[in-house]
């Protein structure tokens, strides 16, 4: 079962993609079965018996693979173009420890997959046509989790700012006494989000904007998910321990204690990583 797998349609062809660390894998047979719905495995070998194709592959596992064997490719590639030369996936990735082109086993979901890169070459020698349909596809298919993505993130950003609401609100009627300026009022708001980046982050706000001069926004917009989540929860035990009279320090110690504690566990949370992989 090949996880994290998607399909674009490429004019009628349902076209398998899988992700891994961050790289997009793309089913050669899938594409290939525009040229031969019933033995794409036969385009996708003879695309691999042609010279160009060989030199293309290996140099993109030269530039991404550090331990490509080159002096079999070299061998491969000087028998490259001849009349008895053939080359299959399974022979390629064994002879030269590629990476680049993938070989999966299975009824569903099998069949040889390739890096993008790689991808897009296969799409140009099986026609122009192609490629750009599935350029075209795999760009709609990136922006799509793109902004699904950052849609997760801007929800989860938004937890933080209404449960930091009612933080403000424990400070605002439990902490700051009557009559004092604006900027007194809000100096000790700004004192009090720092208890929390202190517990969290393990500095203030000045001293993450001191060391990290040349980013927007404050530390707060660069956290990941795990962090943002203990943030809210943060937020709303401070307001519980400011409406209980802890002092400040009694209070940063708890947070601070409840950080180390809630980060271990979401750390590897299974319904962390989905909201991380939310797509």
């Amino acid at each position: 079962m090949i996880k994290n797998k998607k399909e674009i349609n490429i004019r009628g062809i349902a076209v398998t993609i899988f992700s891994e660390k961050n790289d997009d894998f793309i089913c050669l047979t899938d594409m290939a079965r525009s040229k031969n719905a019933d033995d794409p495995r036969f385009i996708v070998q003879k695309w691999m018996t042609t010279r160009y194709t060989i030199e293309f592959i290996g140099l993109w596992e030269q530039m991404y693979n550090s331990n490509f064997n080159r002096a079999e490719f070299g061998t491969v590639k000087n028998e490259s173009g001849s009349n008895s030369f053939s080359m299959s996936p399974d022979k390629w990735i064994k002879a030269t420890n590629a990476i680049g082109i993938r070989s999966k086993a299975g009824r569903y979901g099998g069949g040889t997959f390739a890096h993008k890169d790689i991808a897009f070459e296969f799409a140009t020698w099986l026609s122009p046509e192609f490629k750009l349909y599935l350029i075209k596809e795999f760009q709609r298919l990136k922006n799509e989790e793109n902004q699904q993505l950052s849609l997760g993130w801007n929800v989860k950003r938004m937890l933080t700012k209404i449960n930091y609401r009612i933080h403000t609100d424990a400070i605002k009627n439990f902490i700051i006494p009557s009559r004092i300026s604006k900027i007194q009022e809000n100096n000790v708001y700004a004192n009090e989000a720092d208890v929390l980046n202190v517990a969290l982050f393990g500095m203030t706000a000045k001293d993450w904007k001191i060391g990290n001069k040349s980013k927007d926004g404050n530390m707060r917009d660069y956290a990941d998910v795990t962090q943002l989540v203990c943030l809210a929860n943060l937020e709303n035990l401070n307001a519980e321990y400011i409406r209980a009279g802890l002092s400040q320090k009694e209070r940063l110690i708890k947070l601070n204690e409840s950080a180390i504690s809630q980060m271990k566990s979401l750390m590897g949370n299974p319904s962390i990583k989905k909201l991380e992989n939310k797509k």
